[in-house]
């Protein structure tokens, strides 16, 4: 294997699962309180781990491309690694999250997934071989966004460059498996530097997810089961405050309807017949609540509708109820409703297996004919 993995870190924290040493660092403040600088101190991105030399698998890039356009002084730094690596390899590549590194880590927690984290050093004599023909490979890519959640950063500003100075890689490019530890610890699964070929680095994180699910696999389930006891309790108390507010409207129609009885004593004995008694109005509004319960029922399981997930750059996720003879322009339609800041040209794929749901080949295709019923989860690709 051409690259380096490296299992063993600083001496530190280290706990052993199934023969695979994982080791703990702490979080930089920087990260932690939301606040990203570019440091003062350099950082030879060329030179670090002291270059790699008798490399007969992988050969050095042709020239360096022209350089690319200068970029904006204000892009967010959230930006900046994604619009560096798109002007170079295109917009065919694992799925990143547009956000902050630690937003990244949370989005990974909810979704009961490991952070694939990838470090750029756009100098390095081995990344363009690297983006090129492994990191954007259309298997690497359907892997990653079937199995991890992505982030990706610039080694030399912002998040990067903290994580750099975190981690201390020896070389690049580097790529990590993390996920989060306890307190502002995060544990590092798993750490390939140098470069290697798309089917050796499907075969490490396949092996990683093997191996370290086991020991976090339940740390999961016990989170997705708290978020489960939450979400009863919410409803128990929901259902409970309905209870009361129904007990109340009742006995406040039992006085009024006692009112109006006192009231009508004194008319004729006939209206008094003619007027339905509590039981034969129970009877009556029994049906009419059932109807209501059937119809809710109805709504529910509507053959006729189809439900979309939608994920958004910046880690956001939204759910919009469609027909099925919709179009798939109608879900472009819905999205650019939103006005959502930096979402102007994009495409909608899906994630495992990869298909892209394109305006101008799709965009008159219904939703059944797409093959998006009953349901359906896209992401938002940025061109």
């Amino acid at each position: 294997m051409s690259s380096t993995v490296r299992e063993k870190g600083r001496p530190s924290a280290e706990a052993t699962c199934h023969g695979i040493v994982r080791r703990m660092v702490s979080l930089p403040r920087n990260i932690i309180g939301g606040v990203s600088r570019v440091m003062g101190h350099g950082i030879d991105l060329m030179g670090i781990g002291g270059g790699r030399r008798n490399q007969p698998n992988f050969q050095l890039p042709p020239p360096p491309l022209p350089p690319p356009q200068p970029q904006p002084a204000m892009v967010a730094v959230e930006w900046a690694f994604l619009n560096c690596f798109e002007q170079q390899y295109g917009s065919d590549h694992p799925f990143f999250y547009v956000c902050r590194f630690m937003d990244g880590l949370k989005i990974a927690e909810d979704e009961n997934k490991f952070l694939f984290l990838y470090l750029h050093s756009p100098e390095h004599p081995f990344t363009y071989s690297f983006c090129r023909e492994t990191l954007c490979s259309e298997v690497v890519t359907q892997f990653l966004d079937a199995n991890f959640v992505c982030w990706g950063g610039l080694a030399d500003r912002g998040d990067g460059l903290h994580m750099v100075a975190t981690l201390r890689p020896g070389s690049f490019p580097f790529c990590a498996v993390l996920a989060p530890g306890s307190g502002d610890s995060l544990a590092v699964l798993q750490q390939i530097e140098g470069p290697i070929s798309p089917a050796e680095l499907v075969e490490i994180l396949q092996r990683t997810m093997e191996e370290q699910g086991l020991a976090f696999g339940s740390g999961f389930r016990a989170m997705e089961e708290e978020r489960r006891r939450a979400d009863r309790v919410l409803r128990e108390e929901q259902d409970a405050a309905y209870l009361a507010a129904l007990h109340i409207d009742k006995e406040k129609s039992r006085l009024k309807d006692l009112r109006s009885e006192q009231g009508v004593q004194k008319k004729p004995v006939q209206a008094a017949k003619n007027k339905p008694t509590k039981k034969q109005c129970g009877i009556l509004l029994k049906p009419a609540t059932t109807v209501s319960h059937n119809e809710t029922a109805n709504q529910e399981k509507d053959p006729r509708v189809t439900q979309i997930l939608i994920r958004f750059p910046n880690g956001e996720r939204r759910e919009q109820s469609f027909s099925i003879m919709d179009k798939v322009q109608s879900i472009y339609r819905y999205i650019d409703s939103l006005g959502l800041p930096g979402v102007v040209k994009y495409r909608l794929v899906s994630s495992f297996p990869k298909r892209v749901y394109s305006v101008e080949e799709m965009g008159m295709t219904s939703l059944k004919d797409a093959g998006l019923h009953p349901s359906a989860s896209l992401f938002i690709e940025l061109l």
